[in-house]
C-alpha cells in the first residue's frame, strides 16, 4: 500500500473511532499533500509525501520549543502527540554508527570541508537521517581528524 492510501485509510479509522485529535491531524496532513500534489500538477511519490511530513514535523517541533519556552504544557504535550504519530509513518531512521560510517567515507573520499561532507552525506542518507544530526556528527568526525 502506497503512504498516501495509507494514510486515508488511517483517517477513516480515525473517523470511525472517533478519534478527533487523530482526524484533525491526518486530515491536515492529506490537505497539505493535496496542496503539493496541485503545486507539481502531478501525483506524488512516498518519497514526496514523505518530505511533506517531515515539514509538518519539523513545523511542529518548531511549535513546541516556543510553547515549553512560555510554560504552555497543555499545547505542548499537544504538539508531542502529533509528531508521535506522523513519525509512525517516517521510513526507518539510519543509526549514528550508519551516519558516522557514510561521513568518514567521504572525508576519506576527499570531501575536506562541512559542505562537502553534507552534500557527499544527504544524497545516500535522504530521507532517512536529519540534516542537523548528521552535520553535528558531521562537525565531531572533523574535529576527532584535525
Amino acid at each position: 500500500m502506497d503512504l498516501r492510501a495509507r494514510l486515508q485509510s488511517d483517517l477513516n479509522a480515525a473517523r470511525k473511532a472517533q478519534d478527533k485529535p487523530a482526524v484533525l491531524l491526518l486530515g491536515t496532513l492529506l490537505a497539505d499533500v493535496g496542496n503539493r500534489r496541485i503545486e507539481l500538477a502531478r501525483e506524488l511519490t512516498d518519497d514526496e509525501i514523505i518530505d511533506v511530513l517531515r515539514r509538518g514535523i519539523k513545523k511542529r517541533r518548531e511549535s513546541l520549543e516556543l510553547y515549553e519556552k512560555h510554560g504552555r504544557e497543555d499545547l505542548a504535550s499537544q504538539e508531542r502527540a502529533e509528531i508521535a504519530l506522523l513519525e509512525t509513518y517516517l521510513p526507518v531512521g539510519a543509526s549514528d554508527d550508519e551516519i558516522r560510517s557514510a561521513i568518514v567515507a567521504a572525508i576519506a573520499g576527499g570531501a575536506g570541508n562541512i559542505g562537502a561532507i553534507m552534500k557527499a552525506v544527504m544524497v545516500p542518507l535522504k530521507g532517512r537521517a536529519d540534516g542537523s544530526r548528521i552535520n553535528a556528527i558531521a562537525r565531531e568526525e572533523m574535529a576527532v581528524g584535525s
